[in-house]
């Protein structure tokens, strides 16, 4: 499982997190992949592209977890 730490801010928005991380190439294509229901947050299919991830959330998305930390 990945980390993702917050540095600061509240929360980070879904499609950012996963460009962010290197999981998609662009928002574009982070975009497309929560639409078409790829992502899930705590577990399940997630369709808000700017859901906002707070600490202890955990993302998922073709067979990685990335945990939002402190």
């Amino acid at each position: 499982m990945k980390s993702f730490h917050l540095s600061g801010k509240e929360y980070i928005e879904l499609n950012k997190l996963l460009k962010i991380t290197g999981s998609v190439d662009s928002g574009g294509v982070a975009k497309m992949m929560i639409n078409d229901g790829l992502v899930l947050v705590n577990g399940e299919i997630e369709l808000r592209i700017r859901r906002k991830l707070r600490v202890n959330d955990v993302v998922g998305y073709k067979n990685q977890n990335i945990k939002i930390e402190q």
